[in-house]
């Protein structure tokens, strides 16, 4: 089941600007949180020295303020990035609630990254960082939509196929005949919210679900 969302109400589920959820999201494993803060140390501590320089005397209340701007970015880099993800999908002309179930659920392992360590005899090894995911296949009465994947944790076993399952679709056209993206999922019976990134105002969503699938 597809309900076309009203003019502005797309924009209203998936802000603008980072919400809290959103930060934590884009604020990464700890190998992301030092890589930010390395680059507002370097970047802060360069710009700053030059704004102090003999050099740069015209130009230092610039290269003061850029200084600033770089010591702060382990602060606005997640908010930069939760408001590119958002762009991805407010971006998108058509937009509609979708109910369904879940099809079929299953695990994929995924490399999330490699890290160099040394054994007892000081050899060189690489580590892949895996991580497993849990993929859910969404269909309705007009058959497959899509999947939805996320990374597994014990909460997620209560997920079960044919249970109850809401999120938006979001298109190029339409008619729907073509779907773009889907948001994160809300699964009513499990109490669940699943997806990668939390596109979506999740009570706005509970709210307007209620509202409109009556």
């Amino acid at each position: 089941m597809l309900i076309p969302l009203k003019p502005g109400e797309l924009q209203r589920l998936i802000p603008a600007v980072a919400t809290g959820p959103q930060f934590a999201a884009c604020t990464g494993n700890p190998q992301k949180v030092l890589q930010r803060v390395l680059i507002a140390v370097i970047g802060g501590v360069i710009t700053l020295l030059i704004s102090q320089s003999q050099f740069s005397s015209r130009w230092g209340p610039v290269w003061l303020v850029t200084g600033f701007v770089f010591l702060l970015y382990v602060l606005w880099g997640p908010i930069l990035e939760a408001g590119q993800k958002n762009a991805t999908l407010r971006r998108y002309p058509a937009g509609a609630i979708f109910e369904g179930e879940v099809a079929d659920l299953f695990t994929r392992e995924r490399l999330e990254g490699q890290q160099e360590t040394t054994d007892r005899n000081g050899r060189l090894q690489l580590v892949e960082n895996r991580r497993t995911w849990l993929c859910l296949e969404l269909e309705d009465e007009d058959g497959y939509l899509g999947q939805v994947r996320f990374p597994y944790d014990k909460k997620h076993q209560a997920i079960r196929p044919g249970m109850v399952v809401r999120c938006l679709v979001l298109s190029e056209r339409k008619d729907f005949s073509r779907i773009g993206a889907l948001s994160d999922a809300w699964l009513p019976q499990a109490k669940l919210w699943v997806g990668e990134y939390p596109f979506l105002l999740r009570p706005a969503f509970e709210e307007l679900c209620l509202r409109r699938l009556r």
